[in-house]
């Protein structure tokens, strides 16, 4: 299985109402925290190499994940973890960790507050530039993607979408050349200034999921999500 990079250095705004105390992929659910039902999932779909792009509050997801190193069945999991000084967006966190993780058959990545019941396996197979996509009901809080089969024609913004369709869920498979151009540290966006220039170049595949998808970013839906654990309905 390739590397997993795991985007958590985020400062979860929308999220601080309800926990403020702990950075938004430690938000509790059910006695333990989110990131950790997360890795528990992944590691069940075969993920054994993790690294975290960390920022705030990063010395609390590194306790907690070292905790998680020394159970049973964790402890050959490899958990490593790299640290930006400033925020370097989504684009930027990963092309940083380039610099010291660079797989030439590329790698996985991940949001720290994202759940997908299912996919590391379809995204892992594929060999180019690919996006996990999933059908919402409502698409006006993430945007839309534009398919032609499987090719990404484009992303629409959220502004005046409240329809059903795919949308990006977060997870993707991505080489390193996609980043060609970039100079290690500076701050840019996968979805807005990598993924739109592969759009153009018609070198972006979606892989369509049928898995139940949550974001944990807004009150609501990290409530929704702590009631699927509690009634055991997540997987």
């Amino acid at each position: 299985m390739k590397p997993l990079f795991v985007l958590a250095g985020g400062f979860g705004t929308r999220l601080r109402p309800v926990v403020s105390d702990v950075p938004k992929p430690l938000a509790p659910v059910g006695g333990e925290p989110f990131l950790v039902h997360l890795v528990r999932h992944w590691v069940s779909q075969g993920v054994e190499d993790f690294i975290f792009l960390l920022h705030y509050k990063a010395h609390q997801i590194e306790n907690c994940l070292s905790i998680l190193n020394k159970q049973p069945g964790y402890n050959e999991v490899s958990f490593r973890f790299i640290k930006e000084e400033i925020p370097l967006g989504t684009g930027g966190a990963i092309n940083n960790a380039l610099q010291y993780f660079c797989p030439s058959n590329g790698f996985l990545v991940a949001n720290a507050d994202t759940w997908l019941s299912g996919g590391i396996k379809d995204i892992a197979s594929m060999s180019g530039p690919a996006i996990a996509a999933v059908r919402v009901e409502h698409n006006s809080r993430y945007g839309a993607l534009e398919l032609e089969g499987q090719l990404v024609r484009k992303f629409k913004e959220k502004i005046d979408l409240n329809d059903s369709g795919f949308v990006n869920s977060g997870l993707y498979h991505l080489v390193p050349n996609i980043f060609e151009g970039f100079e290690f540290g500076s701050c840019f966006s996968i979805e807005n200034d990598v993924f739109r220039r592969l759009t153009r170049d018609e070198n972006l595949t979606a892989v369509k999921l049928e898995v139940d998808f949550i974001d944990i970013g807004v009150p609501e839906d990290y409530a929704r999500f702590c009631g699927w654990i509690e009634n055991g309905i997540m997987l």
